[in-house]
């Protein structure tokens, strides 16, 4: 069995002053945590896995092709391999747990 804090996993992607931490690797999964500060822009572009999105904490817009949503903590988030998708008008700290399968390379 692997364990996870979050306020643990918070500190280090603080600690190593990124936006995101890739904490799980394994054959067919990774997961990482992402954030972005209110007004902050994404810069994500298109993966080659598809992904999975659970918001922690905060509150934004996300775009996913052509359709836009509104999430909030505890919101769940399927984006398909290949697909453009961006969060923006983030009013919130975003804190985001992401899966990607297969691993992110």
């Amino acid at each position: 069995m692997k364990a996870f804090r979050l306020d643990e996993l918070e500190a280090e992607r603080a600690a190593n002053e990124g936006a995101y931490l890739q904490f799980l690797r394994e054959q067919n999964m990774s997961v990482g945590l992402y954030a972005l500060d209110a007004g902050e822009q994404d810069p994500q572009k298109p993966h080659n896995q598809d992904e999975v999105y659970f918001i922690v904490s905060g509150r934004a817009a996300i775009t996913v092709g052509l359709e836009t949503t509104q999430v909030a903590r505890g919101s769940v988030i399927y984006v398909p391999a290949g697909v453009a998708h961006k969060f923006h008008h983030i009013t919130e700290d975003l804190r985001v747990l992401v899966v990607f399968s297969p691993p992110e390379r």
